[in-house]
C-alpha cells in the first residue's frame, strides 16, 4: 500500500523559544516526550502495509539513544485502532502535562506511520481526520510540539493551508522556531513508498540515517530539524525518482519567527561513534549483524561525518564509480572507531534489483551477490579430519581456511567453502558456502549459500539461500531464500523466498514469499505470497495473496486475488473464489460456494450456498400461506440480487384436518423495479412429511414468481403465482394437496403438476 509523509504541525511559543538576553544565564532544562504510533492495517480494501509497525520502532530508537527521550517518556501504541489512538492521545496529554516544571521546557513529539487518505488517518475499519489531530495537538501543554506522519495523501492538508509543491524546504539560514510548519513528502496526488531493500519507509529511513550523523552538515555533533529534514528530503527524492510510484515531491506552508535552534538529536551523547573517514566516498549501506539496514548515506571526500550506534558488529557496503566493495568492523561502547578508504575490499558482483514486489509500490529489494576472492585470506584445497583440532586445516593454526573439498568422520570447521563438503557429524563454515554440503548432522553457514545443503538433522544459514536446502530435522535462514527449502520438520525463511517450501511438519516466512509453500502441518508468510500454498493443517498469509491457497483444515488471508480452497476458508478483501464448507469474508469481489456462505460486503460477487449471509445484502423473513400449506414461514439470504430460502410449513389435504408438514430449501433472483416494488424469482424443491400414517413422504418442486411492494422499510406484502409438481417415490402414486382445486381427485398417478398461488408479508 503506497505510503507518504507528513510532518503535521510545529509549534514553538516565542518566550520558550527565544534566546536569552543573559549569555550567562543557564540553559532551561528541556524534557522530551513522544508518542509512537504504528498500523499496518488500514482496514477492509487496504493492502497491509509491512514496515509501519518497523518504522516506528525505529524513529523510537533513535529518539531514546541520541534524541533525549528517556524510556518512561515514550510511549508506544502499535496496531491499535481509532479507540486505542483517542486513548494513547489522553494518556499522552496527561504525561505531558505531569512533566511541566517552572523554569523548565517541555518538547511533545507524536509520529505516526500507517495508512491515511484525503481526509485523516486510517486505523483498521476507522478513519481519525485530519481536524482532530491537529485540535488534539493545539491541546497538548507543551512548549514544543512536533507531530510527524508516515501515511498517504498527506500533501492534503497542507494544500489546504496554501502549500505549494517545492524543489526543497527549510534551505536557508533561519533560525526561526516560534509559530508552526506543516510539511509533506508528497503532494495530495501522491504516494509514498516503502521497500523491502531498507525494511522500512524511504523517508522515515531516510529521516532516521540523517538524525544517526548523516545530515550533520556543520559537523558540530549535533542534527538540527532544518539538516534532518533537509537531508531525508533529498535522499527520499533521489530514492524515488526510478522506482514503479515514481518521485515524491513535497508540499509545505511554513510561519515560522524568533531565534534558536531545534536540536533533533545529539551525537555526543551516544555511546559508540563510528569515523567515515575523509577519503572514504560513495554511498554506503551500514548493516548491523542481523542483517538490518541502520544508516545509507551519499559520503563526499574531504571530510568525515561521524554515526551514532549501538555496539556491535557491523557491515559496510559501498557503491562507488560502478565498483562495489564492502568492510566489516566493530563499534566498541564508550569507543570511536574510524572506517578509513583502506578497509574496503572489493567485490566482483554488482547489486540487482528484485523486480515485481507484488503489494508495495516503488519496492526495491536488493540481492546482493558477490564472488569476493580476498587476497589475504588462508586457501586449501582439501580439508581432511576428524573434529576441528584434528584436521588438516588446523595444521595451518587457523580454522577459517577456505577449502574447495572437505571430508570429515566428525564435525569439519572452515571458512569458505567453494566446493564439496562432507561429513558423518556435522560442516561448519564461518563464511559463505558455494557448491554443496551434506552431512549426518548438521550444516551450518554463517554466511550466504549458493548451491545445496544436505543434512539428516538440520541446515543453519545466517545468511539467504540460492539453491536448495534438504533436512530430515529442519532448515533455517536468516535472509531470503531464492530457491527450495525442503524437511521433515520445519522450513524458516526469515527473509521470504523465491520458489518453494516443502515440510512435512510446518513452513514459515516471515516476511515475503513468491512460490510454492507446502507443508502437511502449517504454510505461514508473515508478509505478501504470491504463488501456491497448500497444507493438510492450516495455510496463513498475513499480507496480501495472489495465487492459489489449499488445505483440508483452515486457509486464512488478510486480502487475497486468487482462490481459496478448504473446509474453512477465511478472509479479509478476496478477489477471486472461495471454495469450502464454510467460506467468510470481509470484502468479497467473485465467487463463493459452499454449504455456508458469510461476507461483510459483497461488491460484485456471487455467493452460492446453502446459506449464504452478506451483511450489505438480503435477509429477510417471511410469513405466507399457499393453497397446499396455511402457514409457511422462510428465512431468505443472500447477495443483493441472489439468494437462498429455507422454508418451513404446515399443511392438511382437502378431506381431513392437519396431515402434513414440510421443509423445503431453493435458490432465487431479487429484482427491484422501483424503489418501493420488486420482484422475486425461485425455484423450491420441498419435502413433505405425514404427522402419522398417510402416503408417507413425497417431493414437491415449485417454480415461484413473487410480486412485492415495501409498505415501509422493514415491511413489504408479497404474492404471486406458482407451478407445482408432486410426486412420490417408487412409483406411488400421489394425492393432490391444492385447496384450489386446480389439481383435481385423481389419487392414483405417479406425479400430478398445477398451478398456484401464495401470499403473505415480508419482515
Amino acid at each position: 500500500m503506497a505510503r507518504s509523509l507528513l510532518f503535521l504541525s510545529l509549534f514553538l511559543p516565542a518566550v520558550a523559544s527565544a534566546a536569552p538576553s543573559d549569555s550567562n544565564a543557564a540553559p532551561a532544562a528541556v524534557r522530551r516526550l513522544a508518542l509512537l504510533v504504528g498500523v499496518n492495517d488500514g482496514g477492509p480494501g487496504r493492502a497491509r502495509l509491512r514496515y509501519a509497525v518497523t518504522d516506528a520502532n525505529s524513529f523510537g530508537q533513535v529518539l531514546e539513544e541520541l534524541g533525549g527521550v528517556q524510556p518512561q517518556d515514550r510511549l508506544m501504541m502499535l496496531e491499535g485502532d481509532r479507540a486505542a489512538l483517542e486513548n494513547a492521545l489522553a494518556r499522552f496529554k496527561a504525561m505531558v502535562a505531569a512533566a511541566k516544571s517552572p523554569g523548565g521546557r517541555t518538547e511533545a513529539l507524536i509520529y505516526y506511520s500507517g495508512h491515511s487518505d484525503e481526509e485523516g488517518l486510517l486505523l483498521h475499519k476507522d478513519r481519525f481526520g485530519y481536524r482532530e489531530l491537529r485540535q488534539a495537538l493545539e491541546q497538548l501543554p507543551a512548549d514544543v510540539r512536533i507531530a510527524i506522519l508516515d501515511s498517504c495523501a498527506s500533501g492534503t492538508l497542507a494544500r489546504q493551508k496554501g502549500g505549494v509543491r517545492r524543489p526543497a524546504f527549510l534551505v536557508d539560514a533561519s533560525t526561526a522556531v516560534r509559530g508552526h510548519a506543516i510539511l509533506t513528502s508528497s503532494s495530495e496526488d501522491e504516494v509514498s513508498q516503502e521497500s523491502d531493500r531498507i525494511g522500512g519507509s524511504f523517508f522515515t529511513h531516510n529521516l532516521v540515517s540523517g538524525m544517526r550523523g548523516a545530515a550533520d552538515a556543520t559537523g558540530d555533533g549535533r542534527v538540527t530539524l532544518h539538516e534532518a529534514y533537509q537531508f531525508a528530503f533529498h535522499e527520499t527524492l533521489a530514492r524515488t525518482e526510478r522506482t514503479r510510484g515514481g518521485a515524491q515531491h513535497p508540499a509545505y506552508d511554513i510561519e515560522l519567527a524568533g531565534t534558536g535552534e531545534l536540536v533533533m538529536t545529539d551525537l555526543r551523547t551516544t555511546s559508540a561513534v563510528l569515523v567515515v573517514g575523509e577519503g572514504v566516498e560513495g554511498r554506503l549501506f551500514i548493516r548491523d549483524q542481523p542483517g538490518r539496514l541502520v544508516v545509507e548515506l551519499n559520503k563526499l571526500a574531504g571530510r568525515s561525518t561521524e554515526l551514532g550506534l549501538q555496539p556491535g558488529s557491523y557491515t559496510v557496503m559501498r557503491e562507488s564509480r560502478g565498483a562495489s566493495s564492502q568492510a566489516t568492523l566493530v563499534v566498541d561502547k564508550g569507543g570511536r572507531t574510524v572506517l578509513a578508504d583502506s578497509a574496503f575490499l572489493p567485490m566482483m558482483g554488482e547489486l540487482t534489483a528484485m523486480r515485481g514486489g507484488s503489494a508495495v509500490v516503488g519496492g526495491d529489494s536488493l540481492a546482493m551477490t558477490s564472488s569476493v576472492e580476498d587476497s589475504g585470506r588462508r586457501r586449501r584445497f582439501l580439508n581432511v579430519g576428524l573434529a576441528p583440532k584434528l584436521q588438516t586445516n588446523s595444521l595451518f593454526g587457523d580454522t577459517s581456511v577456505d577449502n574447495a573439498l572437505s571430508l570429515s568422520l566428525g564435525l569439519a570447521t572452515m571458512g569458505r567453502l567453494d566446493g564439496f563438503a562432507l561429513a558423518m557429524g556435522a560442516n561448519w563454515n564461518a563464511d559463505s558456502v558455494r557448491g554443496v554440503q551434506t552431512s549426518l548432522g548438521a550444516n551450518v553457514v554463517n554466511g550466504h549459500v549458493n548451491g545445496a545443503q544436505f543434512t539428516i538433522g538440520g541446515n543453519w544459514v545466517n545468511g539467504s539461500v540460492e539453491g536448495a536446502q534438504f533436512a530430515v530435522g529442519g532448515n533455517y535462514a536468516s535472509e531470503r531464500v531464492e530457491g527450495i527449502q525442503a524437511a521433515v520438520g520445519i522450513n524458516i525463511a526469515r527473509k521470504g523466498g523465491m520458489m518453494g517450501q516443502l515440510g512435512v511438519g510446518a513452513s514459515i516466512s516471515s516476511m515475503s514469499m513468491k512460490g510454492a509453500q507446502l507443508a502437511v502441518g502449517t504454510s505461514w508468510v508473515d508478509g505478501d505470497f504470491e504463488g501456491y500454498q497448500a497444507a493438510v493443517g492450516l495455510n496463513m498469509v498475513r499480507g496480501h495473496m495472489k495465487g492459489i491457497q489449499m488445505s483440508s483444515g483452515v486457509n486464512y488471508v488478510a486480502s487475497a486475488k486468487g482462490a481459496q480452497l478448504s473446509i474453512l476458508n477465511i478472509g479479509g478483501d478476496v478477489r477471486g473464489m472461495q471454495l469450502g464448507l464454510i467460506n467468510v469474508a470481509g470484502k468479497m469481489n467473485g465467487l463463493q460456494l459452499g454449504l455456508i456462505n458469510v461476507s461483510q460486503e459483497l461488491e460484485s460477487g456471487v455467493p452460492v450456498g446453502l446459506l449464504n449471509i452478506v451483511r450489505n445484502g438480503q435477509f429477510h423473513v417471511e410469513a405466507f400461506g399457499s393453497d397446499f400449506n396455511y402457514a409457511n414461514v422462510s428465512l431468505k439470504v443472500g447477495s443483493r440480487y441472489l439468494y437462498t430460502t429455507l422454508v418451513v410449513g404446515m399443511g392438511s389435504i382437502r378431506t381431513r384436518g392437519p396431515s402434513h408438514w414440510s421443509t423445503g430449501v431453493g435458490i432465487g433472483g431479487h429484482f427491484p423495479v422501483t424503489e418501493r416494488l420488486f420482484v422475486d424469482v425461485d425455484v423450491v424443491t420441498n419435502g413433505i412429511h405425514e404427522w402419522k400414517g398417510g402416503e408417507g413422504n413425497r417431493l414437491l418442486h415449485q417454480a415461484r414468481l413473487m410480486l412485492g411492494y415495501q409498505v415501509a422499510n422493514h415491511f413489504a406484502i408479497i404474492a404471486g403465482p406458482t407451478a407445482n409438481l408432486l410426486h412420490g417415490f417408487d412409483g406411488e402414486a400421489v394425492t393432490p394437496l391444492s385447496h384450489l382445486g386446480t389439481a383435481g381427485s385423481t389419487t392414483n398417478k405417479e406425479a400430478i403438476w398445477w398451478p398456484g398461488l401464495q401470499v403473505g408479508l415480508r419482515i
